[in-house]
């Protein structure tokens, strides 16, 4: 089975041994793409740095970094260097052939710059401002994907896009993963949380039908709703299922591949 796996900051800080250890396992009978994130470590370096990190809330209460010229340099070297290596590294270390990527080589990842986005500022008014070094992904170079899991490689992105100018562009993990399980129409699309999966009136819902998100979005709070939408996305472009779970457990992509958490189909 094609697999594609997300993982963010958190559970890359909490679980890292627990979650390469899955992700080896896995490998051995699947082909997996493993898109991590990894923004609060940004954030930690940009602060080594002296730049204090900015954070955006969009009309329909997405809430994303927004990421100036300064920001994006620490955002590169962190994402496709530090945590895509280490990364790597483990994996290589449990004996997987991995490679690491970022979406600007082979322009894995082709995106357009945002050139302004609608935010709503703190008196709770939508305004409009530069929309820095962020993108929204227009396309994946599939062929570059499929020739390597049919190498054996097991292939770990980390979310940098090139740019329809050449620019180098910060894109969220979750919406790379999505827009990865897009083209490539993998059998699942798993987004590993550190939760255990999406909670609606302290319980956690079991499945979500694809249509049904946009009212379950407006009841959920900063982050999951991002996950759900992405989610949604990809199964509406033929993706069979997304899951939206725990990446703390001991075998995270196992109890995912159980639908223990969020089914969203």
């Amino acid at each position: 089975m094609k697999l594609i796996v997300k993982a963010g900051g958190n559970v890359l800080d909490k679980n890292l041994n627990n979650l390469l250890n899955s992700l080896a396992k896995h490998s051995k009978n699947n082909e997996i793409v493993f898109v991590h994130g990894g923004g609060n470590i940004v954030t930690e370096y940009s602060r080594r740095f002296g730049i204090e990190p900015k954070f955006v809330i969009s009309p329909s209460g997405v809430r994303s970094r927004y990421t100036d010229e300064k920001e994006l340099e620490i955002y590169v070297m962190v994402m496709a260097g530090k945590i895509n290596k280490e990364i790597v590294g483990g994996l290589l270390r449990r004996g997987v052939k991995a490679i690491g990527l970022s979406g600007v080589d082979g322009k894995l990842l082709y995106a357009k710059r945002k050139e302004r986005i609608i935010i709503i500022d703190e008196r709770g008014r939508k305004r409009f401002i530069p929309g820095g070094y962020t993108g929204k992904i227009i396309n994946v170079n599939v062929d570059l994907l499929n020739n390597l899991l049919n190498e054996g490689f097991l292939v770990v992105v980390a979310p940098i896009a090139y740019g329809t100018n050449g620019e180098l562009l910060n894109v969220d993990g979750d919406q790379a993963a999505a827009i990865i399980a897009k083209f490539l129409k993998p059998h699942r699309l798993i987004l590993l949380s550190d939760v255990r999966g999406v909670m609606l009136e302290g319980k956690i819902l079991s499945k979500i039908k694809a249509f049904e998100v946009q009212e379950v979005f407006k009841k959920i709070g900063l982050g999951m709703n991002r996950k759900i939408l992405m989610a949604a996305e990809a199964v509406q472009a033929g993706v069979e299922k997304a899951i939206i779970s725990s990446g703390l457990t001991e075998d995270p992509v196992g109890d995912a591949l159980k639908e223990e958490g969020t089914v969203i189909e």
